[in-house]
């Protein structure tokens, strides 16, 4: 596993049960941005708020396991037998 996968993982095991104080935290943040910017890039910030929301809501799993649209297909460990005469 390379150094993405790696971090995700870790992003992953850190985020289970977890959930909603990581959410509140990035809820925060976002107020944060805005009040020091006057509001100037609210629909910036609010894009991010909910990309990191929505990966949150995707890795809520368990530690360590990808989601289930980037998971491998189970492969067959027995191959057919060739019955050629």
């Amino acid at each position: 596993m390379g150094l993405i996968g790696d971090l995700k993982g870790k992003a992953q095991g850190l985020i289970h049960g977890n959930e909603q104080a990581i959410k509140d935290g990035i809820s925060k943040a976002g107020d944060f941005v805005d009040s020091k910017t006057g509001g100037k890039y609210a629909g910036h910030v609010d894009k991010i708020q909910d990309g990191a929301s929505k990966f949150v809501d995707q890795n809520d799993g368990t530690p360590g396991e990808a989601p289930a649209s980037e998971q491998a297909p189970p492969v067959n460990p027995v191959p057919p037998v060739d019955k050629a005469p």
